[in-house]
């Protein structure tokens, strides 16, 4: 029997630069973020195999824009998982900012 969703819990660990989510205390997936000073730019994000096809992802990248939300930053949606998320839940419109040149090339200099 596969893990449910429901049974999911999602944590940012700071000092990865991360949201994990994670099923029964296994870690299930991650939304890699960078913050550039009050945005948080999302560049990857990830559910390992073993647990695909059960919406974590979209639970973990829904639960990280509500915490940054929350938090007063804005996102960045470099990673492609977390733009498509973006244009089809308009509700975190309001906190979204564009990808840049700029960005990327920032980014870039932060992933070395």
């Amino acid at each position: 029997m596969s893990p449910s969703s429901s049974s999911a819990t999602v944590r940012r660990t700071d000092a990865k630069h991360r949201y994990e989510i994670l099923v029964d205390g296994e870690r299930a997936g991650l939304a890699a973020y960078r913050d550039h000073g009050d945005q948080r730019v999302f560049y990857h994000t990830e559910v390992d195999e073993a647990f695909a096809g059960q919406g974590l992802a979209s639970r973990l990248v829904r639960e990280a824009l509500t915490d940054v939300r929350e938090s007063g930053k804005r996102v960045v949606p470099v990673c492609p998982y977390v733009a498509g998320f973006l244009r089809r839940h308009e509700e975190f419109a309001d906190i979204t900012d564009p990808v840049t040149t700029e960005i990327e090339h920032w980014l870039d200099g932060q992933l070395g």
